[in-house]
């Protein structure tokens, strides 16, 4: 079958060989009808996630199930399935308790279900969407409505669970709420989806690129900062002014979406008294951040991380799907272009 395998740093081989085992009785064998590409994959592929090589990437996927193994009891071949990345164990405190993200079984989780010329290829956030069939634990495939479009239901699959979960589920974002949000790519976008679905009253969406803020308004976004040109936090200031204390003025919610310490230092400086910042992007391994103890402790102030946007896959996906078939949630404007498997390059660029 069709295929990319990562072989190491900026290294990507398109192949017609590559095998995938059988699935095992707790898995499904599902055909990939389209995927999404993650910066997640891209900062695998550029060496600022360590990740060993060879290995099939891809976790943005949404197929048709072909064969369900022995134990597999709420999924049969010919079910539409959006996946998602977290091969959680199911049982144990966490997992009981609504919280997945949070179990230790989906963290290091590479198996190796592929090969090529009889070498064994591994798979990447448990999942492995670029490829034509990939095998996936059954609780990682989520039943969808056929009616839903493959190649639109498998962004549901990483960039709209964090973004939209990092505020539904993450913050506790109250309606009236401002929101400043740094970073405003696929992730980005659907955060300011997810404060503009909370109720916020202000989403100012912060980038580098002048480019993007037509598409940061159309999703929600209030307010754009180009910060080429202006002072990010000075700006959301200015915006977020308090009318009772034009000097402490801020955003309630900010969030971090582009694995950059620079803009989560921002992202932490523009906080009102009482804010908190998410910390959505994923950074280096070695990134650090300096932390002004006085400015937080004394006010208010607080981070967080958000792993996966705090989750809940069989909840959320349908529940996001039930959003985008009313109008409520934009996903086919998340898709700017479809590339065949073999034009990745172009589509990675």
């Amino acid at each position: 079958m069709r295929g990319l395998v990562y072989e190491g740093p900026n290294k990507i081989a398109f192949t017609e060989d590559l095998s995938v085992r059988e699935p095992e009785d707790d898995e499904v064998l599902v055909r990939i009808a389209a995927s999404g590409i993650c910066h997640s994959d891209l900062s695998v592929v550029n060496g600022t996630i360590a990740w060993a090589a060879p290995a099939v990437l891809g976790h943005e996927g949404a197929g048709v199930i072909e064969k369900v193994g022995a134990r597999v009891k709420a999924l049969q071949p010919g079910d539409h399935v959006a996946l998602h990345t977290l091969a959680n164990c199911g049982h144990c405190a966490h997992c009981e308790g609504g919280r997945p993200t949070r179990c230790r079984a989906t963290l290091g989780n590479r198996t190796q279900p592929f090969s090529l010329n009889g070498a064994p290829v591994s798979n990447f956030a448990a999942t492995s969407t670029f490829a034509e069939l990939t095998v996936v634990k059954q609780q990682q495939a989520v039943k969808i409505d056929p009616s839903i479009p493959l190649d639109v239901a498998c962004v549901i699959g990483c960039g709209v669970l964090t973004g939209v979960g990092s505020v539904i589920h993450r913050a506790d974002v109250a309606t009236g709420d401002t929101g400043a949000v740094f970073g405003i790519g696929g992730v980005g976008l659907n955060v300011i989806q997810g404060l503009k679905l909370a109720g916020a009253s202000r989403i100012v969406a912060v980038d580098l690129l002048a480019s993007r803020e037509d598409m940061a308004r159309a999703f929600g976004a209030t307010d754009f900062i180009d910060t080429s040109k202006e002072d990010a936090v000075a700006r959301i200031r200015e915006l977020l002014s308090d009318p009772v204390n034009p000097h402490s003025g801020g955003a309630d919610w900010s969030f971090e979406c582009a694995g950059s310490p620079i803009a989560l230092k921002s992202a932490v400086d523009c906080l009102a008294w009482g804010g908190n910042c998410v910390i959505v992007g994923v950074p280096k391994a070695t990134a650090t951040y300096h932390l002004p103890i006085m400015s937080m402790s004394y006010v208010d102030r607080g981070i967080l991380g958000a792993r996966y946007g705090a989750s809940q896959p069989h909840k959320d996906i349908p529940a996001y799907l039930r959003l985008y078939s009313n109008g409520s949630l934009k996903l086919d404007e998340l898709v700017t272009k479809r590339y065949r498997l073999d034009q990745f390059e172009e589509a990675f660029h």
